[in-house]
């Protein structure tokens, strides 16, 4: 019997619905036994999120200063685990306070020390440097990253920016306006996810990971766009400064976190059109970085 477990947080219900279908597969298999742990935070993050909250996040989320959070059952914690299978969102370009959390806890790295684990990520769109800083936690508590599966908005960049904060803000996964596609992941494209599990299952059972990313690679479940590394980079040097900034100003918090909305709306909708433009030009001079970027950020 192979034991796996899938650790996920979710607010909108959306990462719960992609792990449980990625899962399918693991649950009809009699050989596998597979546990889910929701992480629940001592302090709760609402959903939909108020606007000040929402900003309030942004320097613990990206700093990845952890929070207090439940310990999972002990039943949970009694069983070592053949496979994790860690869901997780991304906030302010890092992986989630909750997950964060999670992993750097005492019972969170006794979880997944020493073991595979598949990392699946439901994302607006920019995930890899988040990713990046996912690897170096797992390498740390020595775990082995095998696999990673991707699933992100499909929409342009400024169209899902519009449809994000419509549902973030509302709590509503709706068309906004009427016209705008619904934000998220296509539910289409969750339902499909189930394929990630199959494929998971058939290298589980022989217990070889070697070949695991290149065959989820090959059944879409990374998409790399060249622009959003950039764009992802440049954010998080200026993440940095702005999130080292604020966690200093105590009494003046909200007036920064005031400013830091403003200068978001600055880079999305003024410096992300300009950068793009100029990243169209460089294309031809940046072929063999970009082919050597794509094929590095699709694997482990």
């Amino acid at each position: 019997m192979k034991n796996v477990i899938v650790i996920y947080y979710t607010q909108s219900g959306q990462l719960e619905k992609i792990a449980q279908n990625i899962a399918k597969p693991l649950l009809n298999d009699e050989e596998i036994s597979v546990t889910f742990y929701n992480i629940e935070m001592e302090k709760p993050f609402p959903f939909p999120w108020p606007k000040a909250d929402f900003f309030d996040a942004f320097p613990e989320s990206f700093l990845q200063i952890p929070a207090p959070i439940h310990k999972p059952s002990q039943e949970i914690l009694g069983k070592k685990y053949d496979l994790v299978i860690l869901a997780y969102q991304v906030w302010y370009l890092t992986p989630s306070v909750p997950i964060n959390s999670f992993l750097k806890s005492d019972f969170g790295q006794k979880i997944i020390k020493d073991t595979p684990v598949v990392t699946v990520i439901g994302a607006r769109n920019m995930w890899i440097m988040a990713q990046e800083k996912m690897k170096n936690i797992l390498k740390k508590t020595n775990a082995k990253l095998v696999g990673n599966i991707a699933l992100v908005d499909r929409h342009i960049n400024h169209i899902s920016v519009i449809t994000i904060v419509h549902w973030m803000f509302t709590g509503k996964q709706t068309k906004y306006l009427g016209f705008f596609p619904k934000p998220g992941v296509a539910d289409e494209e969750i339902s499909n996810s189930s394929k990630f599990g199959e494929i998971i299952v058939k290298h589980l059972k022989i217990n070889q990971f070697d070949s695991l990313q290149d065959e989820l690679v090959a059944n879409n479940a990374v998409e790399i766009r060249p622009f959003l590394i950039e764009m992802d980079k440049k954010a998080n040097k200026m993440f940095t400064k702005w999130a080292n900034f604020i966690i200093k100003k105590t009494d003046s918090r909200p007036t920064w976190l005031k400013f830091f909305n403003l200068y978001l709306f600055i880079a999305i909708w003024i410096i992300s059109p300009i950068v793009y433009i100029l990243h169209l030009f460089s294309i031809p001079f940046k072929t063999n970085q970009i082919k050597k970027e794509k094929t590095y950020y699709k694997g482990v």
